[in-house]
């Protein structure tokens, strides 16, 4: 038994040949999550440069009022989502056009320019929002393109691991940036300590660039340019396996399958054609509406309110000044970071999708309202210590980080990136990744005046916010289907579009080679 046989516990890998499992397959997933990274640098440098003494004296943050220092604040991060949602917009059709390979090329290129504008700004907010509007547009693409690449290229039994990768190298960003910017506040002076923090935003669209250079173009996207041969090369490549062999035939069979019946249904590929079969169709339909679903709950959860301003909600918890609210934020990003290394190995394919937002959903709400029954009943007074419930009221921050790593963080990026038919693929996932950003913009945008106005010090944020985590839990319950261990194509049985009766589930194809070659062995043992 293998370790990954171990670990993940789903009836594909039991049946699977092991030989997918290679090197290969997590190389194409890691170069391409470094799309992930740059979502997550910009998370976390953002929040951090905002309350840096040299950054508030260079854009006149320190020469305002506390309400007009959060409007100013909150449209600085802001214009970054408002550049996502059109890149994750336009990213659908230059993926589908294009390629998936090019398409993170361009998020590379975007990225960088936008970060030599931010870096450039010195004193000149209106070069400042330019520049991470510019950036903006690549952090959305690569939230369009980077989990339906890695979904197409990676072996069901570990789909959600690999795709789930995707977050992983987010929160790393986001916890890298933490520490560069305590850091900066440390060992720096002067704007270089807010320049170097966003100039390192940087570094992983070079790394994304560089590594999509080793990777190929993802097999379905060249199934669906009907450039069969290639496709089946690179299939062969990425699974570690020859073009005869019963696994490759068998998936590349049910990719012909679903293909053939998508365009019986609708003919055209146009993006009016692709819009009417998602939406005249009910099985799409119903995909498309859990895919935007998902996405709202997400941002609901308040994840992102913690994330771009988590400085200020360690203030508002009792911890003072700038160092201490960054080396809290830094320690915010570690336990991050740790908790979607735990989902990715022990429940992504094992305890599956739905119970993991179950769960996740559950614990990040009692989290919130602990901290919102703290703020209400035993505000932290100002230059007095901590009380020990401050204390516990910190725990719970990371509490809900790390619950929110155990399910809605990774699970709805997996799912989003699944669950669509091959051909509605792009546009799906261009349509969840611009739901993300819209609300992650409004969450953005609302959270500095909500915790200024809901109530003393913002407490009523909280309960807004734990009261969304557990109405979905609800709807999690109702409305999903667990999807861990189901290949791409029989995505369309699972949610009720048509059967592949005829087609061979691709695991027991290699399983029936295996018996009929240890038969043949044994028959020729025996004369």
């Amino acid at each position: 038994m293998t370790f990954l046989q171990r670990i993940i516990k789903n009836e594909s890998m039991k049946i699977d040949p092991t030989e997918i499992y290679s090197w290969r397959v997590l190389f194409i997933a890691c170069c391409a999550c470094f799309g992930g990274l740059l979502f997550g640098m910009d998370i976390g440098t953002i929040g951090g440069v905002l309350v840096m003494p040299a950054f508030e004296d260079e854009f006149g943050l320190s020469d305002i009022s506390k309400t007009a220092r959060a409007n100013l604040s909150a449209n600085i991060v802001s214009v970054m989502q408002l550049g996502a949602f059109a890149g994750a917009l336009i990213a659908s059709p230059i993926a589908d056009r294009l390629g998936r390979k090019p398409g993170l090329f361009l998020v590379a290129i975007l990225t960088i320019i936008g970060v030599i504008f931010q870096a450039a700004s010195t004193g000149q907010i209106a070069v400042l929002y330019i520049g991470r509007f510019i950036a903006g547009l690549g952090l959305g693409a690569a939230t369009m393109i980077t989990p339906t690449y890695v979904s197409e290229n990676a072996p069901r039994a570990l789909r959600g691991a690999l795709t789930g990768l995707y977050q992983l190298f987010e929160t790393g960003g986001a916890m890298l940036a933490f520490w560069i910017n305590y850091g900066s506040l440390l060992h720096l002076k002067g704007n270089t300590t807010w320049i170097l923090p966003i100039a390192m935003q940087a570094l992983p669209a070079a790394l994304l660039a560089i590594g999509m250079c080793f990777c190929s173009e993802s097999p379905r996207f060249l199934a669906k340019k009907d450039n069969w041969e290639q496709a089946t090369a690179v299939l062969c490549r990425v699974r570690n396996l020859p073009a005869d062999h019963p696994y490759v035939q068998a998936e590349i069979t049910e990719m012909r399958a679903q293909l053939e019946e998508e365009r019986r249904l609708i003919g055209g590929s146009s993006t009016k054609d692709l819009l009417r079969e998602m939406f005249t169709i009910p099985a799409n339909r119903k995909r498309a509406f859990i895919s935007i679903a998902l996405m709202v709950c997400q941002q609901m959860t308040g994840t992102n309110a913690v994330n771009y301003y988590a400085p200020t909600i360690f203030e508002n918890l009792g911890l003072k000044g700038s160092e201490n609210g960054l080396f809290a934020t830094g320690i915010y990003g570690v336990t991050k970071v740790l908790g979607c290394a735990a989902f990715l190995l022990f429940m992504a394919d094992s305890l599956g999708r739905k119970m993991s937002l179950v769960i996740s959903g559950g614990c990040m709400g009692f989290a919130m309202f602990y901290l919102g029954f703290y703020i209400r009943f035993d505000p932290p007074a100002a230059g007095a210590a901590v009380p020990p419930a401050g204390y516990v009221a910190l725990v719970m921050v990371y509490v809900f980080a790390v619950c929110f790593q155990l399910g809605w963080g990774p699970v709805c990026w997996i799912y989003v990136s699944e669950i669509p038919t091959a051909r509605l693929r792009g546009l799906n996932v261009a349509m969840a990744a611009a739901t993300q950003w819209l609300f992650n913009f409004v969450v953005a945008r609302s959270t500095p005046p909500m915790l200024n106005t809901v109530g003393a010090h913002g407490y009523g944020t909280y309960f807004f916010f734990g009261c969304f985590c557990f109405a979905m839990m609800v709807w999690v319950r109702i409305m999903l289907p667990e999807t861990k261990g189901v290949s791409l194509e029989r995505m369309d049985e699972l949610f009720g579009e048509y059967k592949m009766e005829d087609v061979e589930d691709i695991g027991e194809a290699a399983k029936h080679r295996e018996e009929k070659e240890k038969a043949v062995h044994v028959e020729e043992v025996r004369q």
